[in-house]
């Protein structure tokens, strides 16, 4: 499925005391370090995902891969785009970063996302309806933006 057909779910944003390199070097690390960790790669093995491990190069750049989503854009300092798939949805979550002042930079970070059949309206129930996708991204853009400062 094309990221574009993907329905829109959300978007959050963050404004960071750091330019906007500092922020893509800080973006790439913590999402490697966060979907790597035991519970979420074995989170993405449970429900099916594809890709469920990270591979490829290093920052990431397109083409690399961490446990639930593949890197299929990757413009550095600018935009990084994920998507991945597994049983229950496919999804895609596009980070953009702009300078916004000097030693300021914001990163927004879209999620896109289909849940086709019955499991999926349940999971995206479970996922989005309890406030757990919000809460993940809000920790997600909290940690960029502490590390990046």
């Amino acid at each position: 499925m094309q990221i574009a057909s993907l329905p829109y779910v959300d978007e959050h944003a963050t404004v960071i005391a750091a330019g906007a390199d500092d922020v893509w070097r800080t973006l790439g690390e913590t999402l490697d370090r966060s979907f790597s960790r035991p519970g979420a790669a074995g989170y993405a093995r449970l429900v099916g995902s594809a890709p469920c491990a990270a591979s490829g190069p290093r920052p990431l750049a397109e083409g690399s891969t961490i446990p639930g989503f593949r890197v299929v854009a990757a413009v550095p300092g600018r935009e990084l785009v994920l998507k991945g798939s597994h049983r229950f949805s496919s999804y895609a979550l596009i980070f953009r970063l702009e300078q916004v002042g000097p030693g300021r930079s914001r990163l927004r970070a879209e999620t896109r996302a289909a849940f086709p059949g019955l499991a999926g309206g349940l999971y995206r129930r479970l996922v989005i309806g309890t406030g757990g996708h919000l809460v993940g991204m809000r920790r997600l853009l909290s940690a960029i933006r502490r590390l990046s400062e």
